[in-house]
């Protein structure tokens, strides 16, 4: 064989080398809680993922490569966040991760990426303390980005609406016993505190209780004019339920989670009325959500999203990645990371459009002014007057 032959095989090889390593897709973990009570929070977003991820492999991928996505059911666990966190590092050696529904999952599991300099989209958990683990002076970059409402904005926004739009100088809170729950609370009563306002009744309750006769109780006989929430769907549910029972109607004010499909369903008629704060409402009123929430439906034989909000949320995370990998021209986490601190293009998503969305030391895309308030009503929430 001359020179010139072993030459030109030679270079053919490193040629199918590199095309090789230039067709390996993209790898993006998802990580949420797709059975239990946290489900809708998890399909819906996974599901959200999923539309965002066959528009943009369909445009032909990013950097020449197709994303592909590797899923794992946390559970609503902290245990089994952790375990999918070094599974999604370690074995199937992801990019980014998007996901987490569940504040305690979150704040257990992200040290593991924080640690392999890998960025995560938060699009769900809304703990007000999630991008902050990470923070200076401690550490000198933060991987934690989040594509959500922080139960600081929401606090805020559900004790304005009870005590500035609605004048009530009397309320209670009830909230679940996790560390959402409880992280929520805290919130709460540090804007209640900001107004003058303490509350006749602070009550907790516990996931898969039934009932909630006890607390409300308190909060009735304390004079309360409205009970605020944070927990998910199936408790609140029961909130609503024990209110009827009791025959004691006042209004719901909470979380963005009292969205969630599995309280409209469970309190029917009883959840009426209910308010919260919402990145997305399921009403096609740009363009782009209408396009959404009719991929959507088609995808997945659907009416009703069971949690629009993390659906859209999910969507949006994978394009805001897209966008960071695209101007990094890699996949290099610490390249990445710096690019979403520093994105040039904006991002038009179906939450909102993002302009410079995230700084090196905000790692907050939803700012106050972008959540509205939702009100549920016949099953479906709409926006509140």
């Amino acid at each position: 064989m001359t020179y010139k032959m072993k030459a030109l095989i030679a270079s053919a090889l490193v040629s199918w080398s590199v095309a090789g390593i230039a067709a390996e897709p993209i790898k993006i973990g998802v990580s949420g809680p797709l059975t239990g009570g946290s489900a809708p929070m998890g399909v819906s977003m996974r599901d959200g993922v999923k539309i965002a991820i066959s528009e943009i492999n369909a445009k032909g991928g990013v950097l020449g490569r197709q994303f592909q996505l590797v899923e794992r059911d946390d559970e609503a666990k902290n245990e089994r966040g952790v375990q999918v966190a070094q599974e999604l590092i370690n074995k199937e050696k992801v990019v980014a991760t998007v996901g987490y529904a569940n504040t305690g999952v979150a704040l257990a599991s992200q040290r593991f990426y924080e640690e392999a300099k890998i960025p995560v989209m938060n699009n769900i958990a809304t703990g007000s303390a999630i991008t902050k683990q990470f923070v200076a002076p401690e550490h000198k970059d933060n991987y934690i980005f989040r594509i959500a409402a922080s139960d600081t904005i929401q606090s805020a926004m559900i004790v304005d609406e009870a005590i500035t739009k609605r004048k009530f100088t009397k309320v209670a809170i009830l909230a679940d016993s996790t560390n959402y729950g409880q992280l929520g609370r805290e919130d709460l009563e540090k804007a209640l505190a900001a107004k003058g306002i303490k509350p006749v009744a602070v009550e907790k309750f516990n996931i898969k209780d039934v009932d909630m006769t006890a607390q409300l109780l308190k909060a009735k006989q304390g004079g309360a004019q409205a009970v605020l929430t944070y927990g998910i769907g199936p408790e609140l549910a029961q909130i609503a339920n024990g209110m009827e029972k009791l025959g004691w109607k006042v209004p719901m004010i909470g979380s963005w989670t009292l969205s969630m499909g599995n309280f409209l369903d469970n309190a029917g008629k009883n959840g009426d009325g209910a308010t919260m704060p919402q990145t997305f409402i399921q009403d096609p009123n740009t363009p782009k959500r209408k396009a959404f929430i009719e991929a959507y439906q088609k995808s997945y034989k659907v009416d009703r999203i069971p949690s629009p909000v993390s659906a859209a949320q999910g969507y949006d995370s994978i394009y805001l990645l897209a966008a960071a990998i695209k101007q990094a021209g890699t996949t290099d986490g610490v390249k990445v990371r710096e690019a979403l601190e520093n994105l040039n293009e904006k991002v038009d998503g179906v939450v909102t459009t993002y302009n410079k969305p995230f700084t090196h030391d905000d790692h907050e895309a939803i700012k106050p002014g972008i959540p509205v308030m939702g009100e549920a009503k016949g099953g479906h929430i709409v926006l509140s007057k």
